[in-house]
């Protein structure tokens, strides 16, 4: 199994990275309540090897990008920012799409300079707004693009048909979609990934439900295994297709650790095959 993914044909990260969501407060709204912890499992992470972080201008909004820059700014080489414009925040839990165009621009100046970023290396439509041409929303990424302050355009929960439309207008490098053990919905769109050397970034990618009880495969596995039954998720997930770079969130170093350690599991294809079924 390759540990590492090349997003866009040039940038080479670990395939195991960390999600930056839960570093704001409760329904990823305002100040984080421990922000020392938080940025001491921004350091432990990149210490334990993680090159790909990924975060929006939404998650506070723009908490969890001042303590990223707070944490490891000025960045180590190697080390990808990915980041997100496109959703609007109401308060806690409440998310709006917008893609107008002079909105997405905004937005991207704005995490330009809370990241302390000259360039953002992926820059990930939040959501598709339905209210807005299609055509508008990538077309702005593109002159963005083109203007240097994006190195390349992801996709955020969409389906195949909407990441070929996207695709008419530039060059989609990568999706990120809900995607675990237990939610296979976007299987149709992974696929399409591996096909195609698209990258595939699964969000909230620890669900284990039933199958983590006792006795289940996933039990059974992680037994064998020595692990814990969210370190098997995410090696199921690493084993599923070479595209995949999943983005275990946490505000714990000892979470950040134990997942982390899942990159070294290497599942045979029999266990891979009992935990698909």
């Amino acid at each position: 199994m390759t540990s590492t993914f090349t997003i866009g044909g040039d940038l080479e990260v670990g395939r195991l990275g960390y999600g930056a969501m839960q570093l704001p407060g409760p329904g990823v709204w305002g100040e984080s309540r421990d922000p020392e912890g938080a940025v001491a499992v921004l350091r432990r992470a990149v210490e334990l090897g993680v090159t790909l972080i990924d975060t929006a201008d939404a998650y506070g909004p723009f908490t969890a990008d001042l303590l990223i820059k707070e944490a490891l700014h000025p960045y180590a080489d190697g080390l990808v920012i990915a980041t997100k414009v496109g959703f609007t925040r109401q308060g806690p839990g409440q998310w709006t799409p917008v893609g107008r165009p002079e909105y997405l621009r905004q937005q991207t100046e704005l995490s330009l300079r809370h990241l302390g970023l000259e360039r953002i290396d992926l820059m990930q439509l939040h959501r598709i707004d339905s209210k807005v041409p299609l055509a508008d929303q990538i077309g702005e990424l593109a002159l963005l693009q083109q203007e240097g302050k994006i190195r390349h355009i992801g996709l955020s929960e969409v389906s195949v048909d909407e990441l070929k439309a996207a695709g008419e207008f530039a060059t989609i490098v990568s999706v990120q979609n809900l995607y675990n053990l237990t939610n296979r919905s976007a299987d149709p769109l992974l696929d399409h990934c591996t096909e195609n050397g698209i990258g595939f970034i699964p969000w909230f990618p620890l669900a284990t439900g039933k199958l983590a009880k006792e006795g289940g495969p996933l039990d059974l596995a992680a037994k064998e295994h020595d692990a814990s039954p969210s370190q098997l998720a995410l090696a199921w997930l690493l084993k599923r297709s070479p595209v995949v770079m999943p983005i275990p969130g946490t505000s714990s170093v000892a979470h950040l650790e134990d997942n982390m350690a899942a990159a070294s599991i290497e599942l045979t294809d029999a266990e891979f095959a009992a935990l698909t079924a």
